[in-house]
């Protein structure tokens, strides 16, 4: 049951839920290896990718990027964003997709590989374990998305 959504199949993913800063990246720090918890489910809101890769760029700068998918082309970026975000979710040029869990656990297995992306035929941008947070928040990324097209409205303007 998968239709096309701006480059991005439908489907079903989650992460865990903790607190301000992953378990994967402070168990790394500290030299131990994260439990892998239970996943919970998320939406995804999906951009083109010159706006996206720009977004991701502000939202690393400030410190709130969650896990970002891109498609096999290349073509569009998928931010992971807290369940219920899609309900209200109105940002022009972007799409957000209401999914159901299916478990992409920050800390990854226990022999510490990467989780790999959850839809077929995409990549992580941005993986679980190199993410600042367990989903993007969606009112941070609302704003990171009005700077990016603002910021590729004066370039263009300049060429």
């Amino acid at each position: 049951m998968a239709r096309a959504e701006e480059g991005f199949s439908v489907w079903e993913t989650g992460v865990s839920r903790g607190g301000k800063e992953s378990a994967g990246r402070a168990a790394g720090r500290e030299g131990r290896i994260a439990p892998v918890a239970a996943a919970q489910p998320c939406d995804l809101v999906t951009v083109p990718a010159r706006q996206g890769l720009e977004a991701v760029d502000i939202l690393r700068l400030r410190d709130g990027v969650g896990p970002v998918l891109h498609d096999g082309a290349c073509d569009t970026l998928g931010f992971l964003v807290p369940p219920g975000t899609a309900d209200g979710w109105d940002v022009p040029g972007s799409a957000c997709t209401q999914t159901s869990a299916r478990g992409v656990p920050f800390g990854g297995p226990d022999d510490g590989a990467v989780p790999g992306p959850p839809v077929q035929g995409t990549g992580w941008l941005v993986p679980p374990e190199g993410a600042y947070a367990d989903a993007t928040d969606p009112v941070v990324l609302r704003a990171a998305l009005g700077e990016a097209a603002r910021t590729i409205e004066a370039v263009d303007r300049c060429q």
